[in-house]
C-alpha cells in the first residue's frame, strides 16, 4: 500500500463546539461530546455490561477525532469493578489533532484531566500506520491508526467485540460510510459483535444490513431523534486456553524482549538459554545504534523499522534499569547522489521530528567534527546498552542458563525440549525460538546465516571528545564505562569468535570516513573489541511468527545488525499473535516477515 503524508486536523470551533473547516462539520454534538459518547458508543454497545465476565474485550473505531470515546470508555472500564482483564482499543482517524490541540481540546472535560493527561503525554508523532500505547499496567491498549479508514481498515488484524461508528457526517465523508467500509467491518466481528453510530440516515442503515448486521433504532443524543445500534451474527465467545505455560529458547534480545511481552498477557514464561547468563551472544556488545533507516520511495523496510523505532521509544521509556543515552545520531550521506537523495528524502517525509536533512557545515557541529558531508539528523536516537535492555526485559522471569536444547518433538498438546542426555528439560504447549544462529538446527527450514562481526573500543582517553552517534558505513558511538563503540565488519558464513587485526583496520578505515582524522593516534594492534554472530536473514528483515505447518511452534529472529530497533515491536506483534489479539502492524508487513514468505519465494521460482 502507498502511505500518505499526516495531515493534521486545525484547532478551529463553531461558537463552543470543535470544528473541521476541511468538512465542514462539528466533531461531535453541540449538547456535550463526552456525553454524546457515553450515550451514543458506549450505550449503544451495551457498555460496560458487555464486557463483563470477559477475558478481553476489542472495540474498533472509524474515526478518533479529539479522542473523548476513548476517554470515556477507558473512564467506564476503570470504574467497572467487572471489568474485563484486558481492554483493547483501535481507533483510524485521517487527520489526527497535534499533541498541544488535543489537550486544549480536553480541558472541556475536567473529570477526564488525569486520563487525557496520560494520553497526550504519549502521544505519537503524526505519522502514518499503527502506534501502540499502553496504560493501566498494560490492561488498556491503545492501537491508534493514522491515516485514511479506507486504506487501513483492509489493513488490520483483530476480532472487534464492539465497534464505534464515528466520523463526520455522511454526505461530508462518504468513503467513510460506504459499502466498502461496512464490508471491512463485517470482516473484522467478532461473533455477536456489536455497532453503534449517531446517524440513522437510510443508506447507513441499508449498507449495515447489506454487511449482514441486524440494526435497530435507539433514541438519539442531544438533537438526534434516533441512533442506530446494530450487531453481527453468533454469539460472543471468550474462551482463553487454560494451559499458560510456554517456553522461549534464547535469552538475546529476541527472548527477552518476547519473554516481556509475553509475560505481559500473563502468560507463564519460562526461558532457556544456553550461555551461562542472558546477553552472551550478538546481543551482548556495549552499545549498539537506535534509529529508523528512512528511504526515498518508503519502502516495507523503512515503514517497518520507523513503527519499531518510535514503540521502542515507549517501550524503553517504561523499562527502568535500561542503559541508553539519546543523544542523537548522524547518518552522513556517502556521496553527493546519496546526499542528495537524503535532502529529497527528507523534503518528502512524513514529520520533521522524527528526522531531517542537515547540511554539511549543520552537520559539522551537531558532530563536533569536520565532516565531508550532509546527512541525516535523527533527534530521538542515540545507542543503547543491550545488555542492560535484555536484563531488564527478563527481571522477574524465571531464566534457566547452561540449558542448550539439543532436541524438541510435538507429543500431543506439548512441545517436549530434551538435552544431549535425552534428558527432558522443559514442555509446554507453545514453543518460542529465539535462539539466533542456532535456530536452524532446531528448525531447518529457517533460512538464517551467520554474520559475524567486529567492534572496536577506543580508549576514551585516546581520542577527542564526541558526544552523539555517527554514521557513514560504519559507526561510532560516544564514550561508555571509558570506551567508544566503532564498526562494525561483516563477514558471511564466518564462525570464527577471534578477533583479528584486519577487522580493526578496516574499523579505523570507517571510522575516519565518518570523522576524518579523529582516530589518528589509535594503534589497530593495541585495539580490542568483541566479536559477535549476527543471525541474517535473507531479505534483511526480521522472522517473526508461526512455523510453517507446526502446531504452537513460533519463531523471533533474523535481527541482524538492527536487533535493538526490531527487538521491542516484534515481540509485541509475536505476543500478540499467539496471544489471538489485535496485532500492533498492517497485515502487509505482518506477511513480509512471516516465514512463510520464503515458502512463497520458492513456489514463485518453481513456476518461473
Amino acid at each position: 500500500m502507498t502511505y500518505q503524508t499526516i495531515v493534521p486536523a486545525e484547532l478551529a470551533y463553531a461558537g463552543a463546539t470543535p470544528y473541521s473547516a476541511r468538512y465542514d462539520d462539528i466533531y461531535h454534538s453541540a449538547q456535550g461530546g463526552l456525553e454524546q459518547a457515553r450515550h451514543v458508543f458506549l450505550g449503544g454497545n451495551d457498555i460496560p455490561a458487555a464486557w463483563r465476565g470477559c477475558e478481553r474485550f476489542v472495540i474498533l473505531e472509524t474515526g478518533l477525532g479529539l479522542g473523548l470515546n476513548f476517554l470515556a470508555t477507558w473512564h467506564a472500564w476503570r470504574n467497572d469493578p467487572q471489568r474485563c482483564r484486558r481492554l483493547h482499543f483501535l481507533s483510524v482517524e485521517k487527520h489526527p489533532f497535534r499533541r498541544d490541540d488535543l489537550a486544549r481540546l480536553h480541558e472541556q472535560c475536567p473529570e477526564l484531566a488525569g486520563l487525557s493527561a496520560q494520553l497526550v503525554l504519549q502521544w505519537p508523532t503524526l505519522v502514518p500506520g499503527l502506534h501502540r500505547l499502553h496504560f493501566e499496567n498494560e490492561a488498556v491498549t491503545l492501537t491508534l491508526v493514522f491515516g485514511n479508514a479506507v486504506d487501513w481498515l483492509p489493513q488490520l488484524t483483530l476480532a472487534a467485540d464492539a465497534f464505534y461508528l464515528d466520523g463526520f457526517a455522511p454526505d461530508r465523508n462518504p468513503d467513510l460510510w460506504s459499502d466498502a467500509t461496512f464490508a471491512q467491518l463485517r470482516r473484522l466481528a467478532a461473533p455477536g459483535a456489536t455497532l453503534a453510530t449517531w446517524t440513522v440516515a437510510e443508506d447507513v442503515t441499508r449498507r449495515a444490513a447489506a454487511a449482514d448486521f441486524r440494526w435497530g433504532k435507539r433514541p438519539g443524543f442531544g438533537n438526534k431523534r434516533y441512533m442506530l445500534a446494530a450487531s453481527a451474527p453468533g454469539t460472543r465467545h471468550g474462551t482463553m486456553p487454560t494451559d499458560r505455560r510456554i517456553v522461549v529458547v534464547g535469552a538475546g534480545l529476541a527472548g527477552a524482549s518476547a519473554a516481556n511481552r509475553l509475560a505481559a498477557r500473563d502468560y507463564d514464561v519460562t526461558v532457556l538459554e544456553r550461555a551461562s547468563k542472558p546477553a552472551q551472544g550478538a546481543s551482548g556488545n556495549i552499545a549498539g545504534i537506535f534509529r529508523p533507516l528512512p528511504s526515498l520511495d518508503d519502502t516495507r523496510l523503512s515503514r517497518l523499522l520507523r513503527a519499531c523505532f518510535l514503540y521502542g521509544q515507549r517501550h524503553f521509556a517504561a523499562l527502568p534499569g535500561v542503559r541508553h543515552g539519546p543523544t542523537g545520531v548522524l547518518h552522513l550521506a556517502r556521496d553527493a547522489r546519496h546526499e542528495d537523495t537524503q535532502r529529497r528524502t527528507a523534503e518528502a517525509q512524513f514529520a520533521p521530528e522524527l528526522f531531517r536533512f542537515v547540511e554539511r557545515d549543520e552537520a559539522a557541529r551537531l558532530a563536533g567534527w569536520p565532516v565531508e558531508m550532509g546527512g541525516w539528523w535523527f533527534p530521538g536516537g542515540g545507542w543503547i546498552d543491550p545488555p542492560s535492555l535484555c536484563r531488564t526485559n527478563l527481571a522477574g522471569r524465571p531464566v534457566r542458563c547452561g540449558v542448550e536444547v539439543a532436541r524438541m518433538e510435538r507429543k500431543g498438546t506439548l512441545w517436549r525440549l530434551f538435552d544431549s542426555d535425552r534428558q527432558l528439560i522443559a514442555e509446554a504447549p507453545q514453543l518460542v525460538l529465539a535462539n539466533g544462529i542456532d535456530t536452524p538446527r532446531l528448525a531447518p527450514q529457517v533460512p538464517i546465516r551467520v554474520g559475524r562481526g567486529l567492534v572496536s573500543h577506543l580508549p576514551e582517553a585516546d581520542v577527542p571528545r564526541f558526544d552523539i552517534v555517527a554514521t557513514r558505513n560504519g559507526y561510532v558511538t560516544p564514550a561508555i564505562d571509558g570506551l567508544h563503540c566503532a564498526g562494525a565488519t561483516l563477514t558471511p558464513d564466518d564462525m570464527d569468535t577471534a578477533q583479528r587485526l584486519d577487522d580493526h583496520v578496516e574499523n579505523l578505515l570507517r571510522l575516519d570516513a565518518i570523522l576524518p582524522g579523529y582516530g589518528k593516534s589509535l594503534n589497530p594492534a593495541q585495539l580490542d573489541g568483541r566479536v559477535g554472530l549476527r543471525p541474517m536473514s535473507p531479505d534483511r528483515l526480521p522472522i517473526v511468527g508461526p512455523v510453517s505447518a507446526s502446531d504452537g511452534l513460533w519463531i523471533i529472529n533474523g535481527f541482524g545488525a538492527r536487533g535493538l530497533v526490531w527487538a521491542s515491536l516484534c515481540a509485541e506483534l509475536l505476543a500478540s499473535r499467539i496471544a489471538a489479539e489485535p496485532l500492533p502492524i498492517e497485515a502487509e508487513l505482518v506477511q513480509a516477515i512471516g516465514v512463510s514468505r520464503f515458502d512463497d519465494k520458492r513456489r514463485s521460482r518453481r513456476t518461473m
